[in-house]
């Protein structure tokens, strides 16, 4: 799935790297500017600072540091109850200072003493900041008016923003990468033969371009298939012709040898001319198959009544309940070809026909094949050039197996030549009970 649709995955890889990055950033951004904004709010500590430690100091009165403090809009919270919550709920911002017990006998004067022995916290509670301080003296909770906590309202409405737009932009590659799917099941349907596809598509983009050129690639070679189906058509009506004629002639003969090598003679030429009609339909494309389930006996007994050989001269050891999915005409005519090969090599003029693991073997007792296989399903080749073929007999069976889905092989048992239909997909072939 993952290389059917390599492209989708990219994009979509690099639409989730870009996202990760850009949470990655802004998520150290908004570290940054919270310690920052953190930072420049205990800056007000030191203001607060001195006014406390003046209060210390000098023993003022309470309402005298709220007066103080209330000029810098700090007020103190006298409330024991919201005392508690704040102090046991707040988030601590920053904290500062340590706080320790009074030494009577220090030496240090009281004044330094107070200010490097105070302990202050900033809380962030419900939207507030506060400032609790603690001294070995006092114990202060004072809320700042002035200063908010950090609000990262403008880098929440930036990241949105530009997630939309990669969202926005991820949508738009896919909308507009969604044509190669179409053109990729076009070009598949055009591969298995449909010459009815069409591959138009409206725009100027490249993928409209790809599939517009193909159109019209595609229409020239409907043409040229066209045109050569039209021509083979025409010479093999035009070559029936004089050959009906010539068997009519043929016949009015009184040499007998003669009239009867002339009519082989003609019988072949009409033989070759049917066996071009089929290789014209397999390889144009213009034979659509037809497949049903024919028991595989049934099939070899078409094919022997068309080779027009004996029954005995086949010896066929295949179950009876065994059925093929196939186009009956085609798949008869590849069997007949293989028995007619099969006797006319054979040392007995006999051949075996049976089953092994799904495979439909061909076997008989001749000369083993002296080149590759490949050599022999080439059109006009064969192995003794006296013999009464023209060689194209592999060749129409390896096309026909490829249509149906199996592979010709051969295999050398000892004396035995086998040519073997290996179905390519091992659940082709099936019990008649499976139909």
């Amino acid at each position: 799935m993952v290389r059917r649709n390599g492209v989708f995955f990219t994009v979509l890889f690099a639409f989730v790297v870009s996202m990760g990055s850009i949470g990655y950033t802004f998520y150290q951004l908004y570290q940054t500017n919270r310690t920052k904004h953190i930072d420049n709010l205990f800056t007000r500590y030191s203001l607060i600072s001195q006014i406390y430690n003046t209060f210390l100091l000098k023993q003022m009165s309470l309402p005298m540091l709220e007066a103080n403090l209330a000029v810098y809009e700090v007020y103190n919270v006298n409330n024991g109850e919201a005392y508690q919550k704040i102090t046991h709920e707040g988030i601590l911002l920053k904290e500062e200072g340590k706080l320790v017990s009074q030494n009577l006998f220090c030496e240090t004067p009281y004044s330094d003493f107070v200010s490097s022995h105070s302990y202050v916290r900033m809380l962030q509670f419900h939207e507030k900041i506060y400032f609790w301080i603690q001294s070995d003296h006092h114990s202060l909770l004072l809320e700042d008016h002035k200063v908010k906590p950090y609000n990262p309202s403008t880098l929440k409405y930036a990241y949105l923003t530009i997630t939309l737009i990669l969202l926005f932009s991820f949508g738009l590659i896919i909308y507009k990468l969604s044509p190669l799917r179409r053109l990729r099941r076009q070009i598949a349907r055009f591969g298995e033969g449909d010459m009815g596809v069409r591959f138009y598509a409206e725009g100027e983009d490249e993928i409209a371009l790809i599939a517009n050129e193909l159109e019209t690639a595609q229409g020239k070679i409907r043409s040229l298939i066209e045109s050569r189906t039209l021509f083979l058509r025409n010479i093999m009506h035009e070559l029936k012709t004089p050959i009906a004629k010539g068997r009519i002639v043929t016949t009015m003969m009184n040499d007998g040898k003669q009239r009867e090598r002339l009519g082989r003679i003609f019988e072949k030429l009409e033989e070759l001319i049917g066996e071009f009609a089929l290789i014209e339909e397999i390889s144009s494309g213009s034979q659509y198959l037809t497949k049903k389930g024919y028991r595989l006996v049934d099939i070899i007994d078409g094919a022997i009544d068309g080779a027009m050989v004996e029954y005995d001269w086949v010896e066929c050891s295949v179950d009876a309940s065994i059925k093929v999915e196939v186009d009956y005409r085609l798949f008869v005519t590849a069997v007949k070809n293989l028995i007619d090969n099969g006797i006319k090599y054979s040392y007995e003029k006999k051949m075996t026909i049976f089953m092994e693991k799904g495979e439909i073997i061909f076997a008989n007792e001749g000369v083993p094949l002296t080149k590759p296989l490949r050599y022999y399903v080439e059109p006009f080749t064969k192995e003794h050039p006296t013999k009464d073929s023209f060689g194209l007999g592999l060749y129409i069976v390896d096309a026909i197996l490829r249509e149906h889905g199996y592979v010709l092989a051969y295999e050398r048992r000892g004396l035995l030549n086998c040519f073997i239909f290996v179905p390519l997909k091992a659940k082709k072939m099936n019990k008649a009970t499976h139909y």
